[in-house]
């Protein structure tokens, strides 16, 4: 069967499936979990794709939530989609959560497009792979899948996500959470002060430090942090007080500069007020996207195949940071955002994006998502010199 035949046959096994698809988008919306507690959510995943012959790891990698489901064969081309289903807090949902992010559109769409592809199967040879990715909003478990060898064995990798904008040039700040504590020691603050070695005052200064250096920094630069411990009672000169840091750049060899000069903010704050300094990296580390122009060009197409042409091609979109952004340090990454056709227009992490996040609106654009990666992976699945072609730009792109 030629490419352009089975194209047109994908899109009509999705709309067969479009029922069932829309039913796990529903499902994971409804059950709303945090980032590692995913159990309900991840269960269904796998429950919905065992039904249909894929061979399933989970739990996967020493994650609770995670898993690994493929079908296929070995040693052929082997693309992977990428699963995300944690909810956030504070929101009206049950337990005071909700998918303001969307991540139950993510699963859906993901989990959509191998079912669609696997009823292809005959018609090409290759790997098709779902994996689950738990706790994208906070630990960043992708992270933990990368340094554990997941994606060593994967040749492509699929992810689309409703945003503000279509977007195919996606832009993801490399990240590291710091957290600096300071030990001081505890004196009366009105009797005996000048016995106390104030460790509220090396947090303040650190704040200072690292406000003077904005001026000092690239554009790119984003550096934001909170008081995680500001001492016990207003007359104890406080001992013990914290703060936590999320320093971003462009690119980790940017972060890595930047990050030093914070760093020694804190410690400049410590030489001031005599305190001890200690500090940890509280969550995983995130790295840049690095975006494909291959992969870019198939899925630029096949998007407008489907109806959605009107793109961001500058990296001019929503910056924030992603744990997919390390994946793409080790394996070709196509990243994708897609715009739901709303006015005003709504963000995603905003309250009223709940309203959205489910809908018919939200319904139409996932349909349009899977269709659009099934037949991007097809081109790749059927044409080994273009998936040649694809890592010999992935190898370039890792090496400026």
């Amino acid at each position: 069967m030629e490419l352009r035949e089975l194209k047109n046959l994908s899109y009509k096994i999705e709309d067969e499936l479009r029922k069932e698809i829309e039913e796990v988008s529903d499902f994971i919306f409804n059950n709303p979990e945090l980032g590692g507690q995913e159990y309900i959510s991840s269960k269904y995943l796998v429950d919905k794709i065992s039904q249909y012959g894929f061979n399933v790891e989970y739990p996967y990698c020493n994650i609770d939530t995670a898993f690994r489901a493929e079908i296929g064969d070995n040693e052929e081309t082997s693309i992977a989609f990428l699963a995300e289903y944690d909810a956030l807090p504070g929101y009206d949902g049950p337990n005071g959560l909700g998918h303001a992010c969307g991540h139950n559109w993510i699963a859906a769409g993901t989990l959509g497009a191998c079912l669609v592809l696997s009823k292809l199967k005959k018609y090409f040879k290759g790997k098709i792979v779902l994996i689950g990715t738990p706790a994208e909003e906070t630990i960043g478990y992708k992270c933990n899948l990368v340094k554990a060898g997941v994606f060593n064995d994967i040749d492509i990798v699929f992810q689309m996500h409703i945003e503000a904008f279509n977007n195919i040039n996606c832009k993801a700040l490399a990240m590291d959470s710091i957290e600096f504590s300071f030990k001081g020691v505890a004196a009366h603050a009105a009797s005996h002060p000048h016995m106390g070695v104030n460790a509220l005052d090396a947090v303040q200064l650190t704040f200072a430090g690292i406000n003077a250096l904005r001026q000092h920094v690239t554009s790119d630069v984003r550096i934001h942090g909170i008081v995680s411990n500001g001492g016990e009672a207003p007359n104890i000169v406080p001992d013990r007080a914290s703060c936590k840091f999320y320093v971003r750049a462009e690119d980790r060899k940017n972060l890595e500069v930047v990050k030093e000069k914070v760093i020694n903010c804190a410690k400049g704050a410590e030489l001031m007020t005599g305190s001890q300094l200690t500090y940890r990296y509280f969550e995983n580390s995130f790295d840049n996207i690095i975006n494909n122009s291959i992969l870019q060009d198939i899925m630029r197409k096949n998007l407008a195949n489907v109806g959605i042409s009107e793109l961001l091609e500058s990296q001019d979109g929503p910056t924030g940071s992603t744990d997919i952004g390390n994946v793409s340090q080790v394996c070709p990454t196509m990243y994708t955002e897609l715009a739901l056709d709303i006015c005003p227009i709504v963000r995603v992490h905003e309250k009223e994006f709940l309203n959205y996040a489910n809908s018919l609106e939200a319904y139409d654009k996932l349909h349009k998502s899977v269709k659009a990666m099934v037949t991007s992976a097809l081109e790749i699945y059927l044409d080994k010199k273009l998936l040649k072609e694809i890592k010999k730009e992935h190898i370039k792109n890792i090496s400026l």
